[in-house]
């Protein structure tokens, strides 16, 4: 009687303990396959960019506020995620967004008023006289505009940008959802929006101050050149950004006229030697063309941690040179592609750079195999966050990173047939081929239908300011 009361007690127990031990381990599963997601996207050729540069077929990337929370097979995914909207990527390439280093945005406006020009020829005769007679807040803005739907339409999620009313670009950028790193430009003669070089420090510590902490803009101090500003001006800007802990931007080592400029002035010592006897160069410096650079010099730029823009079609149009990218990828600096201002290219395509910059240094070294389809796409993505010292937050698809993410199409006549994806994605696929643009979570292009953007008002206002510009050169 008495082991029989014990098998009673517990047999009852193992009835109460059991179910609680089934429906514990049941809510544990379904809480795994039950976690949502903002977006899902499903079924494509993921190419993450990661260290180890894995491409996922029928891959899919989980999104949740703004970040990306996982990177994997879409038959997993789709099983552990409930999404508020799920793309369906079949067909397509989903890469990292692209990322153009260098550019003057609202200077879209000045698409092919002056071309086949040496550089100091192009500036002096042409840009700076436009800028003198036409830049305004109201012309930033439609500038602006311009530029940033081509980038949503080729697929650029970041730039990084120097220019004038640099405040009214952060606003309009802000706007479109686009990332950008933007410098206000600093410049020792009168510039549309400061008159004086000390006007424009406080203009620019005031823009810094206001926009640091937004999610989408960082703001920079972009002193323009070494042989536009004074040593005393440079240090000048440098001790602001390290006051702000700003990115510090600057155009260097350019083109042969601005050696001979520095040589001359600067007891023979050319200018990246110039810049970094004087103290100028950080870790928070980002470098535009970097063409006039040899072995000594670039191994200032690897110490220091200076990012660096390489812009291969606007250096070729200019003949400002060709920058020795192959000896900076053997080192492994901070290089990344930008388009610099449509003025000098015409475009502000990264899919155009990307080509370019593996071609020329194939023919410019007489090496086929120097510049590879990998490493030019490496350049446009992971490659351009290191350059703008973004790398723990854009560039690649990984958890954690912030979800600036394109989709393309893989099957157009001029991707078909596909044996390599890097071969196709650098070599073959145009801006055209973008479909589907995410920059920090949100949607900004579905179906290469601009969703930020008015693209009809966009191109009246642009072509308004055409003949409003031809007036100003002309005297009339």
């Amino acid at each position: 009687m008495e082991k029989l009361k014990i098998y009673l007690v517990v047999f009852i127990s193992f009835l109460l303990v059991f179910p609680q031990t089934i429906f514990a381990q049941t809510n544990k599963t379904l809480s795994k396959s039950d976690q949502t997601a903002d977006l899902l996207i499903v079924g494509g050729t993921v190419v993450t960019m990661n260290a180890s540069r894995e491409v996922i077929e029928d891959g899919a990337i989980a999104v949740k506020n703004g970040e990306i929370m996982a990177v994997g097979k879409s038959s997993e995914l789709a099983k552990a995620y409930r999404a508020k909207q799920t793309i369906d990527a079949k067909g397509k390439v989903v890469i990292p967004g692209l990322i153009n280093t260098h550019t003057h945005v609202p200077m879209s406006l000045y698409r092919g008023i002056a071309d086949d020009l040496d550089l100091q020829e192009w500036l002096t005769k042409y840009i700076f006289p436009a800028e003198a007679k036409n830049v305004n807040e109201e012309f930033v803005r439609a500038g602006t505009r311009l530029g940033l739907a081509e980038f949503i339409r080729g697929g650029t999620t970041t730039f990084c940008d120097m220019y004038y009313f640099e405040d009214v670009i952060a606003d309009e950028t802000s706007k479109a959802g686009v990332r950008a790193v933007l410098g206000e430009t600093l410049i020792d003669f009168p510039a549309p929006d400061n008159k004086t070089f000390d006007e424009a420090l406080v203009y620019t510590e005031k823009f810094v101050k206001k926009w640091q902490g937004n999610s989408l803009i960082i703001p920079a101090v972009a002193p323009h050149a070494p042989y536009t500003v004074s040593e005393e001006h440079l240090l000048k800007t440098r001790a602001l950004s390290d006051k702000l802990n700003a990115p510090l931007v600057i155009h260097l080592a350019e083109a042969e006229t601005e050696t001979a400029f520095i040589e001359q002035k600067h007891q023979g010592i050319r200018p990246i030697e110039y810049v970094e006897k004087i103290g100028f160069l950080s870790d928070k410096t980002i470098a535009a063309h970097v063409v006039q650079a040899n072995e000594k010099e670039l191994d200032i730029l690897k110490m220091r941690g200076v990012g660096i823009a390489h812009n291969p079609q606007s250096n070729m149009k200019l003949a400002a040179g060709v920058a020795p990218v192959p000896l900076m990828l053997k080192k492994d600096l901070r290089v990344g592609l930008g388009t610099d201002g449509a003025a000098s290219n015409n475009d502000l395509s990264l899919w155009e750079e990307m080509d370019t910059a593996a071609k020329l240094h194939k023919v410019f070294s007489k090496d086929p195999k120097v510049v590879s389809a990998e490493q030019a796409f490496m350049m446009g993505t992971i490659g351009g966050a290191r350059a703008l010292h973004l790398e723990n937050l854009i560039g690649s698809l990984e958890v954690g990173k912030r979800a600036d993410i394109v989709i393309a199409g893989f099957e157009s006549l001029n991707q078909t047939p596909s044996y390599n994806v890097y071969s196709t994605l650098v070599y073959a696929t145009k801006a055209e081929d973008v479909q589907t643009v995410i920059i920090n979570g949100k949607t900004v292009m579905r179906d290469k239908r601009l969703l930020t953007l008015d693209e009809n008002v966009i191109k009246k206002d642009a072509n308004l300011y055409r003949q409003k510009i031809i007036n100003s050169l002309s005297g009339n």
